[in-house]
């Protein structure tokens, strides 16, 4: 249903749009609107070159890329390091901290080649590490860490295997520091170390009292998954002392748990971890590095606020109170600072990426009330009686809004005595269908009558949804935004043109998959979540193109193969001297055949078996041999394509 123009005599503006979806909050320095109504591209941040991102699209396009798209902008990536490592100076600064920041880059957070390769490139000049929570991860670390100064935080279950390895890397030049997380790692670390006579760099992961805030505040505190209550912490350190290995405990490592949206719990938390950093230190082992893990939060709806999708800090805040609360607590007990350490991966990658579809055609209710025709039965008559009850009804009366209510539910009435007939047989399948029309007929002359500015009850305020239309999208959920299925993640979502019109319809969008969870049905509202987006109508051959914002972390990693829809093609850009740009990688979706073969089916028998089963036709006669060629053709084609849809 079209909605309801506020403002008549206004033509809308691109800034109209960049308020109504919440570019002019969420899309920071990165993102904004040109005067062609496309998004701009801003890889460098404000002032430093954009790139209008239709244009981008088409030249892809050229390169034989089609939509669905991941864009991944590599000067993004370097910015936002730049951005966190530039807090910390400032805030060591400011508080004259004797001590350094060094950062570490999750690999859970994007563990594909081209981004962790990009980010120790472009985190040389401030030796950025990684932390692995796996042996895959520990392996990934260890054959893209060169620099010597570089840390190599060692997280999550560790056999026998994965302490050695650590151990040996040390050897090889490395810094890993292996975090102690469960009580009974204390001693596979001492028996490895006896056995290869070295030690690791160790560290010890404290499991607070303070508890964070967010849609994770549940993973910490001291039924946590992870980390050494007091009483463990003073075992290991007296079983390390023991083996003589207390002088290679250098760390002290916590975790709040990602997307802290709260300032308040880091101040709690830091204050409980410093102290424990300084106590440790009392008790002999030499530290060095207080690591405060991930939990740099996003803003993801622009809103600046403690919700689940935003943050009430700023960067500079978070950095502000990490160092000046380390260097109080230390400084008030006579010991050295830290090297402090965080591991944010969410704040670094989310920016990064940008994932475009197309939408393939929409879906609406009935606009319009059905012509009348003769001997109508008792309920459409009554239906149609209702309408023009409604249609009568003036917006500024005083009784408006009640009329309208008791002719809703006159309507509902009647829709439901039509149905009931329908199911005695006493109604044929066309009349219940124009039923079904002057039901909705109903509801939408209501929702234009609804006055404006009043208290309206719910049930007629919800009618408006009704009408939304369904876009949909070329893309699986599934697979290339899992979190707005599995956690209710809301990301940034918008047209990337025609942002100088205004947007006309109200919509939600469903995916390519067979299943009723894979749609997208919340969306940003400064703050708030909304069900329906501000939407416009499709135009005949021209492609309408939606952009997810900010979904640089955690998507791709977690994605699966639900109903076999694969990757989608990636291209990594690099803004150009000349205000171009150069696309530094491409990197292939999964064809039919890769997935084919992710799930253990030969492509090849499959298409011997589909020629033997053509074969077979061609000789009972119901299959002509022109058209078994096209069937394999079209077979042999598909297992070389995409997984998704092509234009």
């Amino acid at each position: 249903m079209p909605l309801a123009n506020t403002a008549k005599n206004k033509k809308w503006t691109v800034l109209d749009s960049a308020a109504l979806y919440g570019l002019d909050k969420w899309g920071e320095q990165y993102f904004s609107i040109n005067e062609l109504g496309h998004i701009s591209v801003q890889p460098k941040g404000a002032g430093a070159g954009s790139l209008d991102l239709i244009d981008l699209v088409k030249g892809l396009e050229t390169r034989n890329l089609q939509l669905p798209l991941l864009i991944r902008f590599d000067d993004i990536l370097e910015n936002r390091l730049e951005q966190i490592h530039t807090a910390f100076d400032e805030a060591i600064k400011e508080y004259k901290y004797a001590g350094s920041y060094q950062g570490v880059f999750p690999i859970k957070c994007n563990q594909q080649r081209h981004v962790v390769e990009e980010l120790i490139s472009s985190g040389e000049k401030w030796h950025l590490g990684l932390e692995a929570g796996s042996k895959a991860e520990l392996l990934i670390a260890l054959s893209l860490l060169n620099d010597p100064k570089a840390l190599l935080i060692c997280n999550g279950y560790k056999d026998q295997r994965y302490i050695e390895t650590a151990i040996l890397a040390r050897q090889l030049g490395r810094q890993p520091v292996v975090v102690i997380e469960q009580a009974d790692e204390v001693e596979r670390i001492i028996s490895s170390s006896r056995e290869l006579g070295a030690a690791p760099l160790i560290g010890i992961r404290a499991k607070l009292a303070s508890r964070s805030s967010g849609k994770w505040s549940n993973s910490v505190g001291e039924t946590a998954k992870f980390g050494l209550s007091i009483p463990d912490i003073l075992a290991s350190l007296e079983a390390l002392q023991s083996a003589g290995l207390i002088n290679d405990l250098r760390l002290l490592h916590f975790h709040l748990g990602s997307q802290i949206n709260d300032i308040a719990v880091l101040k709690d938390a830091l204050q409980e971890a410093s102290q424990i950093y300084v106590e440790l230190t009392k008790l002999g082992a030499p530290m060095g590095y207080l690591d405060v893990g991930g939990g740099l939060g996003v803003d993801y709806d622009g809103s600046k606020t403690a919700t689940t999708a935003s943050t009430n800090y700023s960067l500079q805040n978070y950095a502000n109170d990490v160092v000046a609360t380390i260097k109080e607590c230390c400084e008030s007990n006579q010991v050295n600072v830290p090297t402090l350490i965080s591991e944010s991966g969410r704040a670094i990658a989310s920016h990064f990426s940008v994932l475009l579809f197309n939408v393939l055609g929409t879906e609406g209710r009935h606009k319009k009330a059905p012509s009348s025709s003769p001997k109508e039965c008792l309920s459409i008559s009554n239906l149609r009686e209702t309408l023009a009850k409604i249609t009568a009804t003036s917006r500024e009366s005083e009784i408006a809004i009640p009329n309208l209510q008791e002719a809703w539910n006159d309507a509902i009435k009647f829709k439901n005595d039509a149905l009931a007939a329908f199911r005695l047989g006493y109604l044929r399948m066309h009349e219940r269908a124009l039923a079904e029309q002057l039901t909705w007929a109903c509801a939408r002359e209501i929702v234009q009558k609804l006055p404006i500015e009043k208290n309206i009850p719910d049930e007629l305020k919800n009618l408006r949804s009704n009408f939304a239309h369904t876009y949909y999208a070329n893309l699986s959920i599934f697979r290339s935004a899992p979190d707005t299925w599995a956690i209710d993640q809301v990301f940034p979502i918008m047209p990337i043109h025609r942002l100088n019109e205004e947007p006309t319809e109200l919509g939600h969008f469903a995916d390519l998959t067979c299943d009723s969870h894979g749609k997208i049905t919340r969306f940003i509202d400064n703050g708030e979540v909304k069900s329906l987006l501000e939407l416009h109508q499709l135009k005949p051959n021209e492609t309408y193109i939606i952009g997810m914002f900010l979904g640089g972390a955690y998507q791709e990693v977690m994605g699966n193969l639900h109903n076999l829809f694969g990757t989608t093609n990636a291209v990594h850009i690099r803004l150009a001297t000349n205000g171009n740009y150069q696309v530094d990688h491409v990197v292939r979706g999964d064809t039919n055949a890769n997935v084919l073969e992710a799930m253990e089916h030969d492509p090849e028998q499959l298409l011997e078996k589909l020629r033997i089963a053509s074969e077979s036709a061609i000789h009972r006669k119901s299959l002509k041999i022109k058209d078994a060629q096209r069937l394999m053709d079209h077979l042999e084609t598909s297992l070389r394509q995409s997984t998704y849809l092509q234009q």
